[in-house]
């Protein structure tokens, strides 16, 4: 199934794009669990995290003394993913942080990945961009693996560039995504005393397949997010042919 336009004719107002990305982020989260997490993780889909704060799919290390682990380990695959075509450090220094954060003490688990399907939502006004934007941020100050997917053609605008814009890094790192449509993944990693960015952009093109993402689960784990095979089985789920 290739990539479709689901904010304009013919497929919207017929067919509801919430229903798509519902369906999709419920498939996304389903063959992650199924297969590529293994045992220790698990991932929820549409999380809240925290106060106003929600994630599409969330990635969780779960601490196996307290029995939350699956029955039965299962290996998990191993998958190398591509070298980043993007490294650079940034400073998460000169970020500004005014927070309160909640833990939940009774579920040992900790968030370690985040894939964010952006909609039409995140982008009509300056202050629900800033608060998207604020969000991946936070994320990966904390060491938590991002990857966002852009399919929205009812709106313009990058993140993608504006995350590169607030972190500091250049014009070559802003214009690594040229298309209105993608999918990044970041990570963090402290390389000696550098923090260092890595970031895989991937264009996104009507009518054409979707790639895999690397979805980084610690500094030596990635599993695949089979965007794609996910895709085709929530149009199909959806009744679109």
């Amino acid at each position: 199934m290739p990539l479709l336009d689901h904010f304009h004719p013919p497929s919207f107002p017929r067919r509801s794009w919430e229903s798509s990305h519902t369906l999709w982020t419920a498939q996304l989260t389903g063959n992650l669990n199924l297969r590529p997490l293994g045992y220790g993780f698990l991932a929820e889909a549409n999380v809240p995290i925290g106060i106003s704060v929600a994630a599409d799919v969330a990635a969780f290390e779960e601490d196996s003394s307290t029995g939350g682990g699956s029955n039965g380990a299962v290996a998990t695959e191993v998958w190398v993913p591509p070298q980043p075509p993007l490294v650079m450090p940034v400073d998460f220094t000169k970020l500004e942080t005014f927070e309160i954060r909640i833990y939940d003490q009774d579920r040992a688990r900790t968030l370690v990945a985040v894939v964010e399907l952006i909609g039409p939502g995140n982008k009509d006004r300056p202050e629900h961009r800033r608060a998207f934007l604020d969000k991946c941020a936070a994320y990966l100050r904390e060491g938590i693996s991002v990857v966002l997917v852009d399919i929205v053609t009812a709106r313009r605008h990058s993140f993608h560039k504006e995350l590169m814009v607030l972190f500091g890094c250049g014009e070559t790192a802003q214009s690594a995504v040229s298309t209105d449509l993608y999918a990044t993944a970041y990570r963090v990693r402290l390389v000696g005393e550098r923090t260092q960015l890595e970031v895989w952009p991937e264009p996104l093109a009507l009518g054409e397949p979707m790639p895999s993402m690397p979805l980084w689960l610690t500094e030596s784990l990635c599993v695949p997010l089979e965007l794609e095979k996910a895709y085709q089985t929530a149009c199909k789920f959806a009744g679109i042919r």
